[in-house]
């Protein structure tokens, strides 16, 4: 099996993951909230990070993505492109800066990008965000929509469960879709939703639609990444695969590293001045 390898001289831009939609090449995306893991996963050749309000639940520890500030987020932001010399970098706008208030949506998306120095911001809804949505791509900001499970309308839904298996609220998922593409987004993150359903939106649009629990016709896949790597060991969704068990792999390594100080074994005096 031939290992991808990334083409590290090249940005990835809005204009490229077009590209790759059209040409059938796939779209991966992960999650970053810091330098140093933001580094490795660019180095790998990811194509899109995203800086995604999660950081509420996996690096603060909060129950849901409501809690986390607009400044919380331009601070991980900020953190992230400063790892990152290829990969198209993506912001989430957080809950309660952007809804209901085109003039906030469009201050919020501006100090995201003028102090972290990310290149999109992300945004959660449909036709009810329309004109917060028109308002922060009037000003150049490249916006990437959200639609399916809405995290931050957990407590509206009530429930993590599917969403969008009933028609009614297919027909207007896609109904959302064909708007946030008319508005100008680049892209699309579907997320929870039935397999079959993300196959129809994403034939229904011209921008690529990313993946996570939307099944496997789409255009692009995207997964939290302390989620995929095995550090956070309480969250096991069906949609989510482990790609390494760091969690076990950290756990072993704190624990020889305690009894070698525990047996003064460390430091040894090659490892001393």
């Amino acid at each position: 099996m031939s290992t991808y390898q990334p083409e590290r001289a090249r940005k990835v831009t809005t204009h490229q993951l077009q590209a790759m939609k059209m040409r059938g090449e796939k779209i991966a995306m992960l999650t970053a909230y810091d330098y140093s893991m933001a580094k490795i996963l660019d180095a790998a050749g990811i194509d899109v990070l995203l800086v995604g309000d999660s950081a509420s639940n996996v690096i603060a520890g909060h129950e849901t993505t409501l809690p986390i500030t607009l400044d919380q987020m331009i601070y991980h932001a900020s953190s992230v492109v400063r790892g990152v010399e290829r990969a198209l970098i993506v912001v989430d706008i957080p809950f309660g800066s952007y809804q209901g208030n085109s003039r906030e949506a469009l201050t919020s998306a501006i100090r995201i990008m003028k102090e972290s120095g990310a290149h999109a911001v992300k945004m959660e809804g449909g036709e009810e965000i329309r004109q917060s949505v028109e308002r922060v791509l009037s000003a150049g900001v490249p916006v990437m929509g959200h639609l399916g499970l809405m995290p931050q309308s957990i407590y509206k839904f009530g429930t993590y469960n599917v969403r969008a298996k009933q028609e009614a609220e297919a027909e207007q998922l896609i109904k959302d879709a064909q708007v946030l593409e008319e508005c100008g987004c680049f892209a699309i993150v579907l997320e929870k939703i039935p397999a079959s359903l993300a196959k129809k939106v994403t034939e229904s649009v011209k921008i690529p639609i990313i993946g996570i629990g939307a099944g496997q016709h789409v255009d692009g896949q995207v997964l939290v990444t302390h989620d995929m790597l095995g550090i956070t060991k309480d969250f096991a969704p069906r949609f989510l695969r482990r790609y390494a068990e760091l969690h076990e792999i950290m756990n072993i390594g704190v624990k020889a590293y305690i009894q070698d100080i525990k047996n003064c074994d460390f430091p040894s005096e090659r490892e001393s001045y």
